[in-house]
């Protein structure tokens, strides 16, 4: 990138994808901030990433975490990002470091110690007052990186600032000052949203999509900025990310057309909605289809690169004045104090949502076919959608070579539902010959997000195509094709012009050409969809189904949160038991049934009322630029509600990592240890996980929950459920509707897995 400094062997960027070793890859990055989780956590959470199909670990480098006071900056503990650095790459994974100086990340100040904010000088910009903090910052950067971030580092790709506009000068002096302090890397990136002006060649553009956002007004619909993520598109702008901030910048305040990819990079996100932060005035809460419908999106839209935001949620640290974004700032939107959970696939509490177990299908699919699928261009219909109002023309895209590819169908979005798209068929024209599928007119169900093959090969047969999702391709003798029947679509596919019609199972079919080609084709039930996991890492691709979750490290050994995983023998053509041992202490016994997820004790709680709630509590705490302030800390105290919460004794032992499941309502809950505040939410009718060991319980220590009710009249944005549930009560909401303490033991896959080659970018060839 207009450098031979950053160059690093065996990594390649073109203009339309990134090679590892001289095959092209399509990495998909989760955004993770070390500084807001234990470090204790953070082998866990990696690995969970990993898990997830996740390859690169992207983070945030918080100048107010760090350097909090001028002066003394601080790099230990949970803040030695150095350690986090050596620890990715041990785990496996790429690392791209999102230096700042200005990050947002819903921070005080944007990131900002309150030292820079107080500094006269025009920040963001080449005053020299301001590079002066600037060179201050990443000097101390570069020091704790110590040559992490050089020429031979670990260090994959280095983010500049965030969501500047109209500054591309000030960049190019900002990666200066970053080579000057020691910290480079083969891939230098920026966010390109909002129109942003970018310098030409010197930084690879990332885009972003979210589905619904906090930054919006609290009676505003559903914006169609957020809305054109649900439909496929070649314009990957979005002028909704950031717009309530930009608009408090006079400076960066601009209005231009959105951009296209630039011709120079290949198409790329660093921001896809993993998730979505809760706002006090609005409070979205997307579903798992609602995420990974939008990532489906984009990879049909010819994504050459996945990246999320966030993908594993945690805590804000303590400050002397909060870390969060609020108010009190200047900023527009409210945030919780301290947890910052964001919905994300892994939550706040390490515990896997939803769209973890949809997105890594995605990823497995990714992983398996993404030398193949960099490339294939995306194509779109001629008949496409006539705009974000349009919920009849179906939503679909190919990604080809002119010979073999992809045809994604998108049959999804939030708060506006879709009705089933009746008699659909699709004809794809490839270079030498022109392929109709299915071989009948067939509904799309609502929630249908599908990747269905085109003239795969693989084993030397050929799959002419198939209504059941393309997973994984699996190695041996005989290769297996996997694929994911969808949900309400009969599963069928041609071979050779012969069509069948597929009773999706646990065994596969054997596939054979005269030319003496074999393929195994396994075709899974779509019910068993969020059992599926792939295994990247260890000696070999694996396909594994477990209820529980699953992770690995490097070496590919299996960790389950349940007794029981099957693992797919391809000699054997059958899952067959994956033997694991450890789990609960001796100790531990289970008490009461437990949540599917996890295996181990579990046991209601009664929580005692210590003092009850204000009544009535206001409809509102104030505003600001017309938004719903949050209460003062000592509004809450007043007017909240105070349970003590008893819990037995096993739920601090630190060997079953346990995690209490609160069911509530109201408005502003917080957990307090001792009296100290712990987490905290703002109600969305979501449930409220809480990791034990990680808010500091022991034995003897005291857990309080305090809850502010939400008076009926309040005119924050909820969810419709929500909703619906506050205009059912009169005058105030606030209610404990369960608790429940989970204890979860670990098994362990016993030894080290046999000796084999690794599979890496496996290509989908014969």
């Amino acid at each position: 990138m207009s450098n031979t400094e950053d160059t690093r062997p065996g990594i390649a960027l073109t203009n339309r994808y990134l090679l590892r070793r001289g095959v092209p890859v399509v990495p998909v990055s989760g955004e993770i901030h070390y500084s807001r989780l234990p470090r204790d956590r953070w082998q866990r959470r990696l690995r969970q990433l990993r898990a997830g199909g996740v390859t690169v670990a992207s983070t945030y480098v918080f100048w107010l975490h760090h350097v909090e006071h001028r002066g003394r900056p601080r790099f230990d503990d949970n803040l030695d990002v150095a350690a986090f650095v050596d620890l990715a790459t041990t785990e496996g994974l790429d690392i791209i470091l999102r230096i700042g100086p200005w990050c947002h990340a819903e921070t005080r100040n944007g990131g900002f110690p309150d030292w820079v904010q107080r500094t006269p000088a025009r920040h963001r910009t080449d005053d020299p007052a301001y590079l002066d903090l600037v060179r201050e910052w990443y000097g101390q950067l570069g020091a704790a990186l110590d040559g992490r971030c050089g020429p031979d580092g670990p260090v994959l790709g280095i983010q500049l600032e965030n969501e500047l506009y109209d500054q591309p000068d000030h960049l190019i002096t900002l990666k200066r000052l970053a080579r000057e302090a020691g910290m480079s890397a083969p891939l230098w990136t920026a966010t390109a949203w909002g129109s942003a002006a970018l310098p030409q060649h010197e930084v690879l553009p990332l885009y972003g999509g979210y589905g619904d956002g906090f930054w919006v007004d609290a009676d505003a619909p559903w914006d169609p900025t957020f809305r054109d993520h649900y439909f496929f598109s070649h314009v990957w702008d979005d002028p909704g990310i950031g717009s309530d901030v930009r608009r408090l910048h006079a400076d960066n305040a601009h209005a231009t057309r959105p951009r296209s990819p630039s011709t120079h990079f290949p198409p790329a996100t660093c921001e896809l909605g993993g998730g979505m932060a809760t706002a006090y005035h609005r409070r979205p809460r997307p579903r798992a289809l609602d995420i990974a419908a939008i990532a489906h999106c984009k990879i049909g839209n010819g994504s050459a690169w996945q990246g999320y935001y966030m993908y594993a949620g945690g805590t804000n640290p303590h400050g002397e004045h909060g870390m969060q974004e609020s108010h009190a700032t200047g900023y527009p939107n409210d945030l919780p104090p301290l947890g910052y959970d964001f919905h994300a696939p892994i939550g706040e509490a390490g515990v896997p949502a939803g769209s973890h177990a949809v997105l890594r299908r995605q990823h497995a699919f990714l992983a398996a076919f993404g030398a193949s699928l960099a490339e294939m261009p995306s194509s779109l219909p001629a008949i496409r959608p006539s705009g974000v109002d349009d919920a009849h023309t179906l939503r679909y895209a190919l990604r080809s070579d002119g010979t073999s590819g992809f045809l994604f169908v998108a049959w999804h979005q939030p708060h506006l539902p879709l009705a089933s798209h009746r008699d659909a068929q699709f004809r794809v024209v490839l270079d030498h010959e022109e392929i109709v599928m299915p071989a009948r007119p067939i509904d799309i169900p609502p929630g249908t997000l599908a990747r269905w093959p085109l003239a795969l090969k693989a084993g030397g047969v050929r799959l002419d195509w198939s209504t059941a999702s393309a997973l994984t391709l699996l190695p041996g003798d005989v290769p297996t094709l996997v694929l994911v029947a969808e949900p309400g679509i009969e599963a069928t596919y041609s071979v050779d012009g012969v069509v069948t019609t597929a009773t999706p199972c646990l065994s596969p079919v054997r596939l054979r050409t005269a030319a003496g080609g074999a393929l195994d084709l396994l075709i899974l039930p779509a019910t068993m969809g969020d059992e599926i996991w792939v295994c990247e890492d260890g000696p070999t691709r694996r396909l594994l189904r477990c209820p529980h979750e699953l992770c690995w490290g490097p070496d590919g050994r299996i960790e389950a949160y349940g007794p029981q995983a099957r693992v797919y023998e391809p000699a054997q053509r059958a899952f067959v038991d994956l033997p694991l041992e450890g789990g609960l202490p001796s100790t531990a016994t289970p008490v009461a049934p437990h949540p599917a997820g996890t295996a181990g004790p579990a046991q209601p709680v009664t929580p005692e009322l210590v003092r009850p709630a204000a009544t009535p509590v206001p409809a509102g705490y104030g505003t600001f630029q017309r938004r719903q302030s949050a209460p003062t800390p000592q509004t809450f105290d007043d007017l909240a509600a105070v349970y003590r919460i008893p819990l037995p004794r096993w739920a601090a032992d630190p060997r079953l990592d346990a995690i209490l499941r609160i069911r509530w309502a109201g408005d502003v809950g917080q957990l307090r240890v001792d009296g100290r505040p712990v987490t905290d939410r703002f109600w969305d009718g979501a449930e409220w996980l809480v990791n034990l060991p990680d808010i500091g319980l022991r034995a003897d220590a005291e857990l309080t929950l305090h809850l502010l009710p939400l008076a009926v009249d309040s005119p924050v944005s909820l969810p419709r459920d929500a909703r619906d549930r506050l205009a059912a009560v009169d005058g105030q909401l606030s209610a404990v509707d369960a608790l429940l303490v989970q204890g979860r033991g670990i098994w362990r896959e016993p030894a080290p897995l046999p000796a084999a080659a690794h599979l890496v970018g496996h290509p989908m060839v014969s």
